[in-house]
């Protein structure tokens, strides 16, 4: 209840802030169903738009239709973005930077970009809404491809070549291109051809583009050996990188997206560091509907956040056919690498995605923890000063020289295996009344310590775990314990058709914990786990490592045939390290044995 009031109280102020005064673009030369290069027009309007405005609110709409977008006038920024690939400059459609109290209303236009950009950039911004408009690209950096026949004898399949995809056949093999990118595909994700589903049982794939002989128009026949593409399996064809979200957030407070859907990006959905206070409503990464011939949307999450506070709430969205999780909540850990008195350490990023930006703030509260058993070590404590080492500023820094308020105690010391964790960048999360489905890996993660509500969500067919509250300061280096998260009245339908990473059950609390033995102390903490219902075929419901206080009551699980099972887990409970747990008024179907269902260890 104190999340929605939050939230309320969000809206309210953002609303209030709002003029009845307009600046249409098309009165700066923008205009709908040109085919004309919007880029330079984009940037001159705007900056005409905020030279000549004088209100305290600036609402700015654009005509309904469709816009084309290209790297040529572009506007060319230098962006380090979280989880993504540090490669620069980047090409951005629309910059909006260095503004506040902008209303941006595309009123349902259609954003179409071509070559490789960044749609859209919302930096240094206060007291703004984006709303009402699509983002696409017209030939899209994943690929797809049509089975027609597979001889599973002779390892050979024949297949179409999607009518969209540009492509040209180089030294027998498949090379995908666009305007100022190409590339030869490796590992693809198979979906079933009617429902759109991830294909049981076979996660991410090799594919057949090398060695490749036409035998028809668009079509081709690839030495590729695997039974269970049948006749009319459809591959995306993954892109090698994830250069650019559909839309960079960075340093901003107060920021509403709403009705914005995400066709295709060649990086995430969303992606938002350090920023403070994010309302998305119907922030959707989905698909042109059903009729649409594509079967994928974003090469990686949907939604991303790193290194946030204050609110995220994400309630009524429509996340499908994405490489990645509908969301993600995190910080990021540094590794102290050098300890150079009581108080100083040096401290540097080890996620080669996640590094670049600002990472903390003098006066901000941080804790130690110790890698290899994801134990909280010694007391918090406060920076005294921080300052980047291999940069001048924040700008594409990798190691920071952090000085604290207090003696750190003695063994915290780069042998020790350290990393730091910011606790003043991490939010609240709601999530709420969203639709996950047919997407890879999982389909919500989160890492915060704040309150987390996951509630009326329909998670269906999200081929890994469905909801998984992780931690790892040893790989991907993404804070941190979750100590407060309700999970209720939401519906999972046939998880776990496919294995990755931390999928060990449909709702898989699983911190990266190399040394669990030797551990002490207690992970995430304050889970409640009600009022859900879990439709599946296989046998895992839950999976918890190293928490102290699980409450799993009043949910209901119904056993289906869809598929066979074959998890490894064959238990519906499976707990290592876990006290204080409750499990209690859930109904199975066949009935529920505690010695038989329940692993504890």
């Amino acid at each position: 209840m104190k999340t929605k009031l939050l939230i309320c109280s969000l809206i309210v102020i953002l609303c209030s802030a709002c003029t009845k005064q307009a600046y249409n673009m098309a009165d700066y030369g923008l205009k709908p169903n040109t085919g004309e290069n919007a880029s330079p027009l984009f940037t001159q309007a705007l900056q005409d738009i905020l030279n000549a405005c004088q209100e305290d609110t600036i609402h700015i709409v654009l005509e309904k239709g469709r816009y084309d977008f290209h790297v040529d006038g572009s506007t060319i920024r230098e962006y380090y973005i979280s989880n993504h690939d540090q490669d620069n400059p980047k090409s951005v459609g629309l910059a909006f930077e260095n503004v506040k109290n902008i209303v941006f209303d595309g009123q349902g236009s259609e954003l179409i970009f071509h070559g490789r950009m960044l749609p859209v950039s919302l930096i240094d911004a206060e007291n703004c809404t984006l709303k009402n408009f699509s983002i696409d690209f017209e030939n899209p950096h994943i690929s797809q491809v049509k089975v027609l026949e597979n001889d599973t004898i002779n390892g050979l399949i024949t297949y179409e070549v999607a009518p969209w995809v540009q492509y040209e056949v180089r030294d027998s093999s498949l090379v995908s291109k666009g305007e100022g990118w190409e590339h030869v595909s490796t590992y693809g994700i198979a979906f079933e051809g009617d429902t759109k589903r991830l294909v049981y049982r076979t996660s991410d794939i090799r594919v057949g583009t090398k060695h490749i002989e036409q035998v028809g128009e668009r079509t081709f026949r690839a030495p590729w050996k695997n039974n269970r593409l049948v006749s009319g399996t459809v591959v995306a064809l993954r892109c090698p990188g994830r250069p650019c979200p559909a839309l960079f957030m960075y340093h901003d407070k107060n920021t509403t997206l709403q009705n914005i859907h995400v066709h295709y990006a060649e990086g995430m959905g969303v992606l938002a560091q350090v920023c403070e206070n994010i309302y998305m409503d119907d922030f959707s990464v989905c698909l042109r509907g059903n009729d649409d011939p594509r079967y994928f949307t974003a090469q990686a999450d949907a939604t991303h956040f790193s290194g946030c506070k204050g609110i995220i709430s994400c309630v009524n969205g429509l996340y499908e056919g994405m490489m990645d999780d509908a969301i993600n909540v995190h910080g990021v850990y540094l590794r102290i690498q050098q300890r150079l008195d009581d108080r100083t350490v040096i401290a540097e990023n080890l996620q080669p995605g996640s590094y670049g930006f600002e990472w903390g703030r003098k006066g901000d509260i941080v804790q130690f923890i110790q890698s290899k058993t994801m134990e909280v070590y010694g007391d918090d404590n406060r920076i005294a000063a921080i300052e980047p080492v291999d940069t001048p500023t924040d700008h594409g820094a990798h190691s920071f020289k952090i000085t604290f308020e207090n003696d750190l105690d003695a063994a915290i010391t780069p042998e020790g295996s350290f990393g730091i964790e910011n606790m003043e960048w991490t939010p609240e999360v709601y999530f709420a009344h969203n639709t996950v489905r047919n997407n890879r890996a999982r389909g919500a993660l989160f890492s915060t310590p704040k309150k987390t509500i996951v509630e009326d969500n329909l998670f269906d067919h999200t081929s890994g775990a469905a909801i998984l509250l992780c931690g790892d300061c040893n790989g991907w280096y993404e804070t941190g314990a979750c100590h407060d998260v309700v999970i209720r009245n939401n519906k999972f339908i046939n998880s776990l058709t496919n294995m990755f990473q931390f999928t060990n059950a449909v709702i898989s609390i699983y911190p990266e914990i190399p040394d669990l033995e030797h551990q002490q102390k207690y992970f995430h903490s304050g889970i409640v786990i009600e009022d859900n219902l879990f439709e599946t075929f296989d046998q895992p419901i839950l999976y918890a490592k190293s928490v102290d206080g699980l409450i799993f009551r009043h949910n209901t699980i119904k056993q289906n045939t869809e598929y066979p099972a074959f998890h490894w887990n064959k238990r519906r409970i499976f707990f290592q390290r876990v006290i204080h747990s409750t499990i209690e008024d859930n109904k199975f179907d066949g009935g529920f044995n505690k010695e038989k269902d329940v692993l504890e260890q």
